[in-house]
């Protein structure tokens, strides 16, 4: 399965060592997240340091962040080539289906992330999760979700950021999630706050909590 990538520098690396920020949704994080501006902004500051930006965009996202094994394996090759293997300080940032994606690569092939910051994922289950009952890949995430939480397939902890609005469907299932990691021994930061499934909440989101990982992971 083919993975788009576009990579952006923030600020000046010294070398080729520099971390990197693997965002899914990349272009609609830049876009309507005002992501760049923010990642600028704290290297600039000399909160962060310089690092890269590898974009990532699905042309079909509802297959591809949908727990697809052939994704996530896919993703991963993709960020080796991408970064030569250098995966520990490769940290992933997604919303929705992407922080699913993001979970599902990380669970596949635990080393391919040092660091997760997961929005809103979409960690659907069949009981509780009837307004998902259309959604022709919700079997495969419910037996992937059904994995992770009953610890079935291997862990690898590594530090973790969970945001979800307090007044969306779907924060149940995020505040369950983050509960089953960290008996899984995953170091989790939960943080709810009011607002909605959407760009504008994950923003705020973003901003108070992202740089908190980042300089856990990148340190």
């Amino acid at each position: 399965m083919e993975v788009s990538i576009r990579v952006q520098a923030v600020g000046v690396a010294p070398n080729g060592r520099a971390p990197y920020l693997v965002v899914l949704d990349g272009s609609d994080y830049v876009r309507r997240a005002s992501l760049v501006r923010l990642l600028v902004g704290l290297v600039d500051a000399g909160t962060l340091p310089p690092h890269h930006l590898a974009l990532v965009d699905a042309e079909d996202r509802l297959e591809a962040y949908s727990a697809s094994t052939a994704y996530a394996r896919a993703l991963t090759v993709a960020l080796d080539d991408l970064t030569g293997r250098r995966r520990g300080r490769r940290v992933g940032l997604g919303a929705s289906l992407g922080g699913l994606a993001l979970l599902h690569a990380h669970r596949l092939e635990p080393r391919s992330f040092s660091g997760l910051f997961l929005q809103s994922g979409s960690f659907c289950r069949r009981p509780t999760d009837r307004r998902e009952a259309g959604f022709a890949r919700l079997g495969r995430v419910d037996r992937f979700v059904r994995t992770v939480v009953r610890s079935l397939d291997g862990a690898r902890p590594v530090p973790t950021t969970i945001t979800c609005a307090l007044d969306e469907e779907n924060y149940a299932d995020n505040a369950a999630l983050a509960h089953a990691l960290a008996a899984q021994g995953y170091p989790i930061d939960f943080h709810a706050a009011r607002g909605k499934h959407d760009w504008p909440t994950w923003r705020r989101a973003a901003e108070a909590h992202l740089p908190a990982l980042l300089q856990r992971v990148w340190r």
